[in-house]
């Protein structure tokens, strides 16, 4: 679980995590690989959502799937993959119609495509009604349960701790608490 104020550095983190921002100082290892000289080829072990969708909006769920799992080479089973965020497969309207939770199911869905070895989650809570909160903790126990190394930033630390061990704490871009989330300040726990 990864926790801090707004500003705090969370989502740059992440970003430089998922390649998708270049780290302005120092390097980022992913297994002992240098991630931004490496980027092409680890970006398949890696998976990100972040707070924009990055959906196609005039393309359909199914559509939408079918285009990210051709970029990334992968044969999914999209209509399993829909109903596994809670989707109707058969929905063929655009995505421009979904409501901000189907859009996250969506991208939920998304990340789903490929077998990744790290999931990074910003906000993942973000626009999902209570059923999509549990379906995304199911999600993510799944995940972990097949062997992904999971970093989330919430603001919802309560929530999170049912599925992560572990916190780093950020301030300002330092690290101002790393350890077990038993061990984690009671101000923060509070927080939710």
């Amino acid at each position: 679980m990864l926790l801090g104020p707004n500003g705090s550095g969370k989502s740059t983190l992440i970003r430089c995590l998922g390649t998708a921002l270049r780290p302005h100082h120092g390097t980022v290892h992913l297994g002992g690989h240098n991630l931004w000289e490496e980027r092409a080829a680890l970006r398949s072990r890696i998976a990100y959502l972040g707070h924009q969708p990055h959906l196609y909006d005039d393309l359909s769920g199914p559509e939408n799937l079918s285009v990210w799992a051709r970029l990334g080479g992968y044969t999914p089973d999209i209509p399993a993959l829909l109903a596994r965020v809670g989707l109707d497969p058969d929905r063929r309207d655009p995505v421009r119609t979904f409501s901000a939770g189907m859009r996250r199911r969506l991208a939920l869905a998304r990340i789903l495509l490929k077998s990744p070895n790290l999931v990074l989650l910003d906000e993942p809570f973000t626009a999902l009604d209570p059923a999509g909160r549990l379906l995304l903790m199911e999600v993510i126990r799944s995940l972990q349960d097949s062997g992904a190394t999971l970093l989330m930033a919430t603001h919802h630390p309560s929530v999170a701790r049912q599925v992560c061990g572990s916190a780093l704490i950020l301030d300002a871009g330092k690290v101002v608490y790393s350890g077990a989330i038993d061990g984690m300040p009671e101000s923060v726990m509070g927080a939710s």
